[in-house]
């Protein structure tokens, strides 16, 4: 379970008059005060600074030229490519930023040198060669005759791959923004921000924002060549910048603007007009419009990031980008959705078995988590590192061995470190390769760095990294790097941490406010969503469901959707919370951190809860509600055992020993003390006593093996076994075990019963083996809810229990 959070709400500072009265002016609904106090808060506090944040036609954007003459150089060897007919390769990386990247050079390049024949791409496949360049990629560029690679996104530190480029007759130009490496490459140019000092306007741009200047500055030096707008691009950029969680300030920020008012504007279109087709056939997928950044980062963004993290190559994204035919683009958009629906379902795979796994560690002496597992898919490990990561307030590293011992596989996110990778025979030693993120301000990737020693290869940026190491350097690492976090936080506890920026009430929640909060947009690092704290709140209508992707299929990931009320106002309010149960709601009062959205496809209004915890000035009505003991995970037969005193006529406890899977079984046992105690005196109050233990739950596939193991023995000695036989050895539900049997139904096993005994025969058939894998999904699917629903209740705390029956009385 997640540690307990700690809440903060940023410092307030009341904004002077004629700051108000400036805001006030693009907010005429409203007073514009949370605009104001919000913007005076991050920094704007100057009427010209004002008008350039919120107006992007006030912001003077810097010229590409600033790169200065590393961008001179550039577009000298791109002139002479083009003079002398050369071949180029656009070399593109897998991710949001890297596709866009890609697709913004193929098309603006492509103004200038011809499509498929003097202009051509490459992607590398995220689950064999991962970011960067690679030998073996020029070596096939070479034998298609390329003198040129152009680079986005990746490449900075590439500087052996350069060289042997370089000596199979290829110059490169690196276009980028990571890391960048001791001394300058032996490169025809490179055009990489953080060349520039910290607080230029340029210096946070993105892969794609650094290829789009390129491309601009390409319109500047041949004015008369082109024939579509440079601001034809801007839609891309803008998809990739938000996508890749750049800070959006200065240049980031107007081209994130502008962007978006290109997609909105062509989305608007009919499907047939448009001039990103694919693009816009995604947005109808995913219910959005395109108006808003969080179109993209909740929408398109994850949509594009899940093909390779699925199918590891994702060079049908620049199609599906930037090509006209309508009819290809809605085949591919429909590709990209599917991909994006399996992800959801193994990221939630993924979750619940990291999660069991923390379970077994000790956190208050853990400083960086280090997890490992042979089944992990890789394309993952990045999404639900992040989730720990701030569940846990600790810098998270996961890793798999799948597949281990492929050389030349690294971690998701990692770039080529300066470091060389350790030499590896074909036979041995096997490789963990993964996936890092960081929190609460933690530099992981000189975290990762200063232990090179121990790794393949690794790289990355302060909040999130990529490596690959040796299996059996995996303890020693994990005791490294724990040790020097531990070294330098000294005193320093690591919390998990969420920060509200104003304090509303439901009655605030709704147009005005959201229009307000608007004005910010779009947010990102360093201007990020509002966070409202609602305090002494309560839910209802709560309800949950499995997802569906766009053919209507369910996705195995959760969503809870609610109405929230206050005392402020007599409506109440929608909302949703991802990737969680509606049990998981407190009852009665509570508060709570939110973001204000508006859902495009309900046509509402709407919050999306970030956090929640029971109110701590809430009280509970426990009058006539149940006497609950709490001994969870200890022995409870003292209990049974004490004794009953002069003065009371004590009843014995009601004890529950089965860790229940749902609210109902357990408001079962309420009632029934609820009736017990209501007609007992005071002094003589029913007790119900907790008593199940943290379940030891087996791996879902372990149990389906000893599920058929059993079937199979039955079947051979043609023995008879109870249902409660069963239950009792393979440490399932009855609902859970009825799924298994049919499971084993299609494998050829038929179930009778007989009197209270069941009878299990096989037959073995090939005849069903489509559907037999479809209902061993199921079972495996049911026995994972019905785990984590125990680990729930094992930790749920015993405040939550008693307001339940509080609620219930």
């Amino acid at each position: 379970m997640p540690e307990q959070q700690q809440w903060t709400i940023t410092a307030t500072e009341q904004p002077p008059e004629w700051f108000m009265q400036v805001v006030k002016q693009y907010t005429p609904a409203s007073s514009g005060r949370y605009a104001a106090q919000l913007l005076w808060q991050r920094g704007i506090k100057e009427d010209q600074q004002l008008t350039a944040f919120i107006n992007h036609k006030a912001y003077q954007p810097a010229s590409p030229f600033e790169f200065g003459q590393e961008m001179h150089l550039a577009i000298a060897r791109l002139q002479q490519a083009r003079n002398n007919r050369e071949k180029i390769a656009i070399w593109g990386d897998f991710d949001a930023d890297g596709i866009t990247a890609t697709s913004v050079l193929w098309d603006g390049l492509g103004q200038f040198f011809a499509q498929n024949t003097q202009l051509i791409f490459y992607i590398p496949n995220r689950l064999k060669e991962s970011h960067g360049l690679n030998n073996q990629g020029i070596d096939n560029l070479a034998k298609q005759d390329c003198k040129l690679i152009v680079t986005c996104d990746t490449g900075s530190t590439n500087v052996e791959e350069i060289i042997y480029a370089k000596q199979l007759g290829i110059d490169v130009i690196v276009t980028d923004h990571h890391t960048l490496p001791a001394e300058r490459p032996p490169v025809a140019a490179i055009i990489n921000p953080r060349y520039l000092p910290r607080e230029h306007q340029l210096f946070n741009l993105s892969g794609v924002a650094v290829a789009y200047k390129l491309v601009e500055a390409l319109y500047q030096t041949l004015p008369n060549v082109a024939k579509h707008p440079l601001e034809d691009l801007l839609d891309l950029v803008a998809v990739g910048l938000i996508a890749d969680l750049v800070q959006l300030s200065g240049d980031c920020r107007y081209l994130a603007q502008m962007g978006i008012q290109r997609l909105q504007e062509d989305f608007k279109q009919p499907a047939a007009a448009r001039r990103r087709p694919g693009v816009g056939r995604l947005l109808e997928l995913c219910q959005k419009s395109g108006d808003r950044p969080t179109d993209i980062s909740f929408g398109l963004g994850p949509r594009i990031n899940a093909v390779s993290r699925i199918q590891g190559d994702a060079s049908f994204c620049v199609e599906l980008l930037t090509s006209r035919d309508v009819k290809r683009c809605n085949e591919l958009a429909e590709v990209t959705e599917l991909a994006n629906a399996r992800r959801k379902s193994l990221q939630k795979d993924v979750q619940a078995q990291v999660a069991q796994k923390l379970t077994q560690l000790d956190l208050s002496t853990t400083s960086v988590i280090v997890l490992e597992d042979a089944q992990w898919p890789a394309g993952v490990l990045g999404l639900v590192a992040g989730q720990v990561a701030q569940e846990t307030g600790r810098p998270t590293i996961l890793l798999s061995t799948e597949g281990a011992g492929e050389q030349g596989s690294r971690g998701e996110g990692e770039q080529e470190s300066n470091s060389s990778p350790l030499p590896l025979c074909p036979s041995a030693p096997l490789l963990a390769r993964g996936s890092a993120r960081s929190v609460n301000s933690v530099d992981l990737y000189q975290l990762v760095k200063d232990q090179a020693h121990l790794l393949h290869r690794f790289g990355g940026h302060p909040f999130a990294a990529g490596l690959s190491l040796l299996v059996e350097n995996i303890p020693l690492f994990t005791a490294a790097i724990n040790q020097q976090l531990r070294r330098s936080l000294g005193s320093t506890t690591l919390t998990p941490t969420v920060q509200a920026d104003l304090t509303v009430t439901v009655a605030d929640l709704g147009k005005e406010l959201f229009l307000e909060l608007k004005l910010l947009e779009p947010c990102g690092m360093g201007n990020p969503v509002p966070k409202l704290l609602i305090q002494n709140c309560w839910f209802e209508n709560a309800w949950h469901r499995n997802q569906q992707d766009w053919q209507g299929k369910k996705v195995q990931y959760i969503k809870t959707e609610f109405d929230i009320r206050d005392d402020s106002s007599r409506s109440a309010f929608p909302g949703i919370w991802w990737g969680h149960y509606k049990d998981e709601l407190p009852i009665g009062r509570c508060d709570c951190i939110a973001e204000l959205d508006y859902n495009t496809f309900k046509k509402r209004y709407e919050i999306r809860l970030i956090a929640v915890r029971s109110s701590v000035n809430s009280a509970l009505n426990t009058r006539n509600s149940p006497l609950i003991l709490d001994l969870r995970n200890q022995e409870h037969s003292a209990l049974t055992q004490r004794p009953t005193t002069a003065n009371s006529t004590q009843n014995s406890a009601l004890i529950i020993e089965d860790c229940p899977t749902n609210w109902d079984d357990l408001r079962t046992w309420l009632r029934r003390c609820l009736t017990a105690s209501r007609a007992s005196t005071l002094d003589n109050q029913q007790q119900l006593a907790i008593a199940w233990s943290k379940p030891n739950h087996q791996p879902p596939n372990q149990i389906w093996l000893t599920l058929v193991g059993i079937a199979k023995y039955l079947s051979r000695t043609n023995q008879l076994v109870t249902r409660v036989q069963l239950l009792e050895k393979i440490g399932i539900s009855d609902q859970t075990l009825l799924v298994g049997i049919k499971a084993l139904k299609y494998l050829g096993f038929t179930v009778k019963r007989q009197d209270r005994y069941l009878q299990i025969t096989w037959h073995p058939s090939d005849g069903a083996e489509n559907f037999a894998d479809a209902a061993v999904a199921r079972f495996l699917a049911a026995v994972r809810e019905e785990q984590f629903q125990q680990q729930y209740f094992a930790e749920v705390p015993l405040s939550t229990i008693v307001a339940i029956a509080s609620y219930d009385n």
